[in-house]
């Protein structure tokens, strides 16, 4: 059972990587591809319908892996203390950005919120793929299971005192913000026409090329950081061979679809491509949860981490009814607001 709840934990964070990814990736590059106030809020309309709605998911699984997991919920949140915070005032950041702009006429604070959208969009995407690294790297988990990371130190990896920040991790979130760039450009180039759709394009083109340089060299340095990462892959050679497998073809076909102007195909293989990758770091620190750069001994896993198998087993029913509700709604909500996204009648 407690496999089971590691993989639901997984689903729902892979799930808002791919829904809230195309809108944090939208608010990357709104004011490199809208020239003007109408081309911005065309940008926002692609979005407006969902992007709140796509945060949830996060809290879902936050409140997830508080039920199935409560000690990593424990450790990671009085560990990551300052990150959690600065990801909070990101997100309340993001939201004034994208809600104060059309209720004031001056054009001074338009721009101020439009670049509050922007760079709180661009932050929160690099931080979650630093949070992801510290998770690839491991953190100086002590033996009662509790952490302290500062923001840095001297920014080197395999010491006892790493810092959330170093040179791994720093990577790891330009890799995140780099996809989730690519992810929003195809997102808004198949939801918009006109210069708009094409400087999407133009965006998600130029880079491709940085987003593929930037997957291997991650890819190396965590098996570099951390040679058991392909322990798993070893043992459960169909599993490890379907995640690279679908890796390389979901980069296959972005790469066609950004080529021949597919923006469709474009987007949904962006989506293959950032689930194939979380699921592949799920595989590669199976059955850890939480894994400790101090001693593997001390790292939080499935089975030492878990809450009662009673509690384990009841909760599936009651969280398979709520998503089964959550994925309804959402479903209804994408199905409403399909299509282009126009200012002017015709359009959501």
């Amino acid at each position: 059972m407690t496999t089971v709840w590691f993989v639901l934990v997984a689903f729902m964070l892979t799930a808002y990587v791919m829904l809230d990814g195309f809108d944090l990736g939208a608010g990357v590059v709104h004011l490199g591809i809208a020239r003007t106030d109408a081309e911005r809020r065309l940008v926002l309309k692609t979005i407006g319908p969902v992007w709140d709605g796509n945060e949830v998911w996060l809290l879902a699984a936050g409140g997830t892996l508080f039920f199935a997991f409560p000690a990593v919920y424990a450790s990671s949140l009085s560990g990551f203390y300052l990150s959690i915070n600065m990801v909070l005032w990101l997100l309340m950041l993001r939201a004034v950005g994208i809600e104060f702009r059309t209720h004031l006429e001056s054009q001074v604070w338009r721009d101020f919120f439009d670049g509050a959208f922007c760079l709180s969009s661009a932050l929160l995407a690099l931080f979650f793929g630093v949070a992801l690294g510290n998770v690839i790297r491991g953190v100086p988990l002590r033996p009662d299971g509790s952490f302290f990371e500062p923001l840095w130190t001297d920014f080197s990896v395999g010491s006892a005192e790493n810092g959330i920040l170093d040179w791994f991790t720093v990577g790891c979130g330009l890799l995140a913000l780099t996809a989730v760039t690519v992810h929003g450009a195809a997102y808004v180039a198949m939801k918009t026409e006109g210069p708009v759709q094409a400087r999407a394009r133009r965006v998600a083109g130029v880079l491709f090329a940085p987003l593929l340089v930037l997957a291997v060299a991650m890819l190396i340095a965590g098996l570099a950081v951390r040679p058991q990462l392909l322990d798993n892959y070893r043992r459960h050679w169909l599993i490890g061979g379907a995640v690279p497998v679908a890796v390389v073809a979901s980069l296959g076909v972005l790469l066609l679809g950004l080529r021949r102007d597919r923006d469709r195909a474009a987007f949904f293989a962006s989506c293959a491509f950032l689930a194939a990758m979380l699921a592949g770091v799920a595989v590669a620190v199976y059955p850890r949860l939480l894994p400790a750069s101090t001693s593997d001994a001390y790292s939080l896993t499935i089975h030492n981490s878990a809450s009662g198998a009673y509690s384990l087993a009841g909760g599936v029913y009651w969280w398979s009814a709520g998503m089964a509700v959550a994925i309804g709604y959402f479903v209804m909500v994408y199905w409403m607001f399909r299509g282009k996204a126009r200012l002017e009648p015709g359009g959501h």
